[in-house]
């Protein structure tokens, strides 16, 4: 790490400077350099005061590692392809945040794949897997690579592990990190039968979407559990978004017969649809009670703020990461893995 000098041509002095070494980082750490390495790849098997005198000698030496020498050495890309069905969506912020927390102390990187609805995307992503450009997947996106157009033949050649967040995917043998979202929108429904209403309304997420179906099923339990009956007309295509909110706004505005409360299956539908009732003159919940699911960051901001089912979205992404790097590193991890939700009361909740 000593500049070396030498005489140039002309007879003066130049000054060249060696670039730091794997050995300089483990001198001045006092620690050998298999644990160096160890500490950047895989630092739950380096002691916290180790680890920590490493990454002061790295901050110190300037050191920075080879990660393409990295690779070949242990065959490792040493990052996880995170795949997401629409980045836009804010409900995914947080889980983000709680996968790249995780993978980052075990010495991981992350990619982000938004299919944004795109075959050719998921196609994409599919092939890039199945060429070993990442260690691991995590997907967020409700199946595996290959069952939809675009991926077919492919998913034989993903031999990586796989891990599954939020959306569940039956007969998959790999480990499911989730909520109970039947329970969970039950809780929510009887919640709003107890306070009186016995008019509510739905808005669905899509049709063809597992959590959908969960939480629509939730909805009649909800509904049986409280002696109120099923009422189909009550229930309003949706597909999780603000549009989506505000379209159903509009159904119940035009309503002769409107609901007294209504259920949605995110937040972003539910504030979606408060504007449009708010935009029509009715007050909520002075007229109209209405109900979300997630706790995005907006629902507590949202005039008035939004009563919703918390999921623990740190946490499951937390959850999903942990899973996936037990498998990565040998370890064995549970195939069904479901946090708690909380039902979450503000304002624009009220008794009839």
């Amino acid at each position: 790490m000593d500049d070396i000098g030498h005489k140039d041509g002309s007879g003066s002095e130049a000054i060249s400077v060696r670039a730091t070494r794997i050995q300089d980082v483990a001198k001045l750490a006092d620690v050998s350099t298999a644990t160096v390495s160890r500490a950047l790849a895989t630092p739950e098997r380096v002691s916290p005061e180790a680890r920590a005198r490493v990454l002061e000698a790295i901050a110190k030496t300037g050191y920075v590692p080879n990660p393409a020498a990295r690779t070949l050495r242990s065959q490792k890309t040493y990052m996880v392809l995170v795949v997401l069905p629409d980045l836009a969506n804010t409900f995914f912020s947080k889980i983000l945040r709680g996968i790249e927390e995780t993978l980052f102390e075990a010495g991981y990187g992350m990619i982000i794949g938004d299919l944004d609805g795109s075959p050719e995307k998921e196609a994409h992503f599919a092939a890039f897997t199945a060429a070993g450009r990442v260690d691991g997947a995590i997907l967020l996106n409700g199946h595996l690579f290959g069952q939809s157009r675009g991926g077919e033949g492919i998913s034989a050649r993903i031999t990586i592990p796989l891990v599954a967040l939020c959306e569940s995917i039956p007969g998959a043998d790999i480990p499911q990190i989730e909520i109970d979202n039947r329970a969970a929108a039950s809780r929510m429904t009887q919640h709003l039968a107890s306070l009186g209403h016995r008019s509510i309304a739905y808005v669905s997420g899509p049709a063809s979407n597992i959590l959908e179906r969960e939480r629509f099923q939730g909805f009649k339990d909800g509904l049986a559990a409280s002696g109120l009956p099923f009422e189909p007309v009550q229930v309003i295509p949706g597909d999780y978004t603000i549009e989506a909110g505000v379209r159903a706004g509009r159904d119940i505005v035009a309503r002769r017969d409107r609901p007294t409360a209504v259920f949605c299956t995110s937040d972003e539908m539910a504030i979606g649809l408060m504007r449009t009732l708010f935009s029509a003159g009715l007050r909520v919940p002075d007229d109209i009670s209405v109900a979300g699911f997630d706790d995005i960051d907006f629902a507590v901001v949202a005039e008035p703020s939004l009563t919703t089912i918390r999921q623990p979205r740190r946490e499951l992404g937390q959850a999903a990461a942990s899973a996936l790097i037990d498998l990565l590193q040998g370890r064995p991890s549970p195939k069904r893995i479901r946090l708690e939700t909380e039902l979450v009361i503000r304002d624009s909740v009220a008794p009839l």
